[in-house]
């Protein structure tokens, strides 16, 4: 699923997060969403959220359970 549109993430779903520090080269951390930090619909290089570790990033992947 896109992590590009905040309809397809909801807090307790498990999704790969490139945080800030990794933008560069592209290292994913996995985890399950606290937060959504993002307001807006749609943002082009993915919707922030808070993971339950208390990680920020940018949602790459949504996983399938």
């Amino acid at each position: 699923m896109d992590g590009r549109n905040r309809n397809n993430i909801e807090v307790g779903v498990w999704v790969e997060v490139v945080q800030k520090n990794h933008q560069r080269t592209g290292e994913l951390t996995e985890g399950c969403v606290r937060r959504i930090l993002t307001n807006a619909k749609f943002h082009p290089h993915g919707i922030k959220v808070m993971l339950d570790s208390g990680e920020v990033g940018r949602v790459k992947n949504i996983l399938e359970e």
